[in-house]
């Protein structure tokens, strides 16, 4: 698990330094509207909107902007029909990808990404053929010097979550997809703060990068998740946090 969530907070500092606002506003706004589309554009019984609501306004977006695509969504207003579609691949040393993509042309997508895979020293592989080595899991960190270990055990157990650790600095909190709202809830209504929370797919094993291998992982999985129709990224890689750092600071 560590690979993963040392990429998601690395990825993470990045987006707010670059202020790519303009995409991750754009991203929201599609899974918003497919949460609105698929489950009513009311979150308060939509847990999936709900939880694309609040990392909306954690990123600053404008409620005129929330509301627009939870109406898109619900049919209120017209706008693009998206479709949720997976693929899945292989990047250096057979690092297993799996993306979510949110389209309303596959048959644009498709070549575009495989593209990338190939441009990138990677490989476009069949549905399925890394899926299973992914668990769907929610993920949340707060620093550790916010908390203690048998104090965050309690809110978060207590409000549903399956285990905590601590991994350097931060401490990751895992839940199941259902019970991942209540414990984010939990945890901010206990004064904590939470630089990445997400309903994600985390790795069963993880493969080892170090140099080259490292910065060509790196550079495929920016290449990657720069594509507009591009919602998700997940692989199985365990690069150092610092490496991950000094790689993406370095263009």
């Amino acid at each position: 698990m560590s690979g993963h969530s040392k990429w998601a907070t690395t990825k993470h500092k990045k987006a707010l330094i670059d202020s790519k606002r303009g995409k991750v506003f754009t991203r929201l706004s599609k899974e918003i509207s497919i949460a609105a589309r698929l489950g009513g554009g009311d979150p308060d019984g939509n847990p999936r909107l709900r939880t694309a609501i609040a990392k909306a306004r954690e990123e600053n977006m404008p409620m005129d902007n929330i509301k627009k695509a939870i109406q898109k969504g619900t049919g209120e207003i017209p706008g693009a029909v998206y479709e949720e579609l997976q693929y899945e691949g292989h990047g250096p040393k057979g690092v297993a990808i799996l993306l979510k993509v949110t389209t309303d042309n596959k048959n644009r997508t498709i070549p575009e990404i495989r593209s990338l895979f190939s441009k990138n020293g990677g490989a476009l592989g069949e549905n399925g053929c890394v899926a299973w080595m992914f668990d769907q899991k929610g993920l949340i960190t707060t620093p550790a010097s916010g908390v203690t270990e048998d104090r965050l055990m309690e809110i978060a157990i207590n409000a549903g979550a399956e285990d905590v650790r601590l991994d350097d600095d931060v401490f990751e909190v895992t839940t199941a997809p259902e019970d991942f709202p209540a414990v984010c809830d939990a945890m901010r209504a206990a004064g904590l703060v939470l630089p990445y929370a997400e309903v994600t797919m985390i790795p069963q094993t993880t493969v080892p990068l170090e140099g080259k291998e490292a910065q060509a992982m790196v550079r495929l999985m920016e290449a990657l998740e720069d594509h507009d129709d591009v919602q998700h990224v997940y692989a199985n890689f365990d690069i150092s946090r610092e490496t991950l750092e000094s790689l993406s600071q370095n263009g």
